[in-house]
């Protein structure tokens, strides 16, 4: 479920399944989308944060759902169009991500897909991928090298180890980190600002920082989209899948 809150100007988008730490299924990866394209419709909207339920950001994917029309989600994977990059619609509307808890695996691609990111003292990150046995497909190997070096990258992917907040600010993951009870106040904060400017100056900066700054164009999510589905249908076993990620969670959180 994702739901909205209105804040003048500012919409806070929240990905809304507490009980499942948050995990996505594609109904709801389809609604996220959709949700960031009429928000980018409305003149009336100059910044969105988005944001998790407590406790948690993102735990993922919820492959439970997804195992059974994996290929299916190629609708919402980048088409070569334009349209996409990894799990977010392109949008000329800021998104601020508002980072309450651990963002796992997709929820750490999804979190990739912002701007940048604000970071609560209680989030963490990690790519366990590897772990579950499962490729990335919503950005991860082109966004996290780019924001924090090539081998830290590596690292994360191929230990699947947390990383704290802290850490994750030393290494350039986030923004900023602030107590929990001040994230979303600062993300707004951050949003307000943003809402002040010129909504085409802001679209205009934002384009020449996809163009010229990140040093990927949409033919590189589209063949980590492509590589991840070869390699889901030749090898995921959805049966090992849940008791994988359990373990997982249960060592993010010791680890908090």
């Amino acid at each position: 479920m994702i739901t909205t809150e209105r804040h003048g100007s500012v919409v806070v988008l929240i990905i809304d399944r507490p009980e499942a730490r948050n995990a996505l299924t594609g109904a709801m990866i389809r609604a996220l989308a959709d949700g960031l394209r009429e928000l980018d419709a409305d003149p009336e909207v100059r910044a969105v944060v988005l944001t998790g339920r407590d406790p948690a950001f993102c735990a993922g994917l919820d492959l439970t759902d997804l195992s059974g029309t994996f290929a299916d989600l190629a609708s919402v994977r980048p088409d070569g169009g334009g349209g996409r990059q990894g799990l977010m619609p392109r949008t000329n509307t800021p998104v601020i991500g508002a980072v309450n808890g651990p963002a796992v695996t997709g929820g750490l691609e999804l979190a990739l897909g912002c701007d940048f990111l604000i970071a609560s003292e209680r989030a963490t990150f990690a790519d366990t991928h590897a772990r579950v046995g499962v490729m990335p497909a919503g950005g991860m190997t082109i966004r996290l090298p780019q924001l924090i070096g090539i081998n830290r990258a590596r690292q994360m992917s191929l230990t699947g180890n947390f990383v704290d907040a802290d850490t994750a600010y030393q290494w350039g993951l986030v923004n900023q980190v602030v107590p929990h009870a001040a994230l979303m106040e600062r993300a707004r904060e951050l949003a307000a600002a943003i809402a002040e400017i010129d909504p085409d100056a802001i679209g205009e900066i934002r384009a020449m920082y996809d163009s010229l700054g990140q040093g990927a164009d949409d033919s590189a999510y589209v063949d980590e989209a492509r590589w991840s589905r070869r390699w889901m249908k030749e090898h995921f076993d959805a049966s090992a899948f849940e008791g994988r990620r359990e373990r997982i969670i249960e060592r993010g959180s010791s680890q908090q």
